[in-house]
């Protein structure tokens, strides 16, 4: 199958389920959504923990997607069966396939005068998230609405699932209530839900990329001024596929691992007098600091290095050559950011001795997921021999898939 029929095989089913979820909505609140919008998960191709620094960023939106049903309410009822004043037009209602219960579903409940930071658990806190920060919009007034969410992207696997939901709620939040917000405006707002109500330190990467990725495209970004370019990702083109292993250990973006380290970084950059390490030059001394900071600091300086290299490269037409990138930077975020695992470390290594041409692992660490770059021809043979060495380790059976650079957020039905 080429990159093109692959990506429209994953449209086409994108159709098939906004369909079906339509029909479940119908099902839970018995009536017909006002339309299903969709957000994609991503991959970083490479460029980890630059985002938050200021830095620069590689990455692409892939072919597993959040999806949402979203009907609004009307404070009249009108055209909605006159159901809204009885329910509470402030009121948000949410119901996901997303990690369901017994009976098939997930349930949350709010009103949207009473948003607080932590007044929203579990998935519910994303799309609450994003009505929280959109609410405090000048201007901008958000009624309350019935959701219901179904996602493919895998949770924990360091594939962005919970920003494909903050994305696929603002897309359609934006479009139903007519605010016309352009993509780097609904990053900046998604990374606001993400940091101020979630409680996760994020940087502005994911949200970009599941905004505006396109198809056989990374997207080159710049994290201080969200300009954005795409690069040429013609993988299959080329003899290759990216797979992804997900070594099923979860890592989270609120925990204190991934705090320390931005923490560490805005150090470093105070202790050389710049305002990000985005200002600090390529090979600066950095013996006026403390080892663990140093290494942080080094970490980050050669990943925005290496993600100026992969543009050039891709752009180029050396698609191959990228592959000694993606290794270095895996060994820089595990020998001085310290953020991988042994079963990330087994997946990379296995991987590149079973015939992969790159690979590293991808997101924010502590867990989730690696990449490999790996000729067509072997894709099965890598598949194979990273699950009998996660066997021999001991370790739980990783998920091993292809995904194919895909089409950003956007509306589905």
């Amino acid at each position: 199958m080429t990159h093109q029929q692959t990506a429209q095989q994953a449209g086409h089913d994108d159709g098939t389920r906004a369909e079906e979820l339509s029909r479940r909505f119908a099902e839970v609140y018995g009536h017909a959504p006002d339309g299903v919008w969709r957000a994609p998960g991503r991959v970083n191709l490479i460029g980890e923990h630059t985002d938050y620094n200021d830095g620069f960023v590689l990455p692409f939106a892939i072919d597993r997607a959040a999806l949402v049903a979203v009907r609004l309410r009307r404070p009249d009822g009108a055209g909605h069966d006159g159901d809204a004043a009885a329910a509470g037009h402030d009121v948000v209602d949410l119901a996901s396939t997303w990690a369901p219960d017994d009976s098939g579903l997930t349930r949350a409940r709010f009103r949207i005068a009473d948003l607080v930071p932590g007044a929203v658990s579990g998935w519910g806190a994303y799309p609450a998230g994003v009505v929280h920060v959109l609410a405090g919009l000048d201007g901008v007034e958000v009624p309350g609405f019935e959701l219901l969410l179904d996602s493919t992207v895998p949770v924990g696997a360091g594939l962005s699932s919970s920003h494909a939901v903050e994305v696929a709620t603002i897309v359609a939040l934006d479009d139903l209530l007519g605010l016309d917000l352009d993509r780097p405006a609904m990053a900046r707002l998604t990374q606001q839900a993400e940091n101020d109500f979630v409680g996760a330190p994020t940087g502005i990467m994911d949200q970009s990329a599941s905004l505006m990725g396109r198809t056989g495209a990374a997207l080159f970004l710049d994290c201080r001024t969200l300009e954005s370019d795409l690069v040429p990702l013609p993988v299959a083109q080329h003899g290759l596929t990216v797979l992804v292993v997900d070594t099923g250990v979860a890592h989270s973006h609120a925990d204190g691992g991934y705090g320390a380290r931005r923490a560490s970084c805005e150090r470093g950059a105070a202790a050389l007098g710049a305002a990000s390490l985005r200002d600090v030059p390529d090979g600066a001394d950095l013996t006026g600091l403390d080892e663990e900071t140093a290494r942080r600091v080094r970490h980050v300086l050669g990943e925005n290095r290496r993600v100026l290299e992969t543009v050039e490269r891709l752009r180029a037409g050396d698609v191959r050559g990228i592959g000694e990138l993606l290794v270095a930077s895996h060994v820089s975020l595990r020998d001085d950011y310290e953020v991988s695992c042994p079963e990330l470390d087994l997946a990379v290594d296995t991987a590149l001795a079973a015939g992969a041409v790159g690979a590293r692992m991808t997101g924010g660490g502590f867990g989730g997921s690696a990449i490999a770059l790996v000729p067509a021809g072997h894709t099965e043979q890598v598949r194979t021999a990273v699950a009998e060495a996660f066997a021999n380790a001991g370790h739980r059976a990783p998920e091993v898939f292809v995904v194919v650079p895909g089409e950003g957020a956007g509306r589905v039905r």
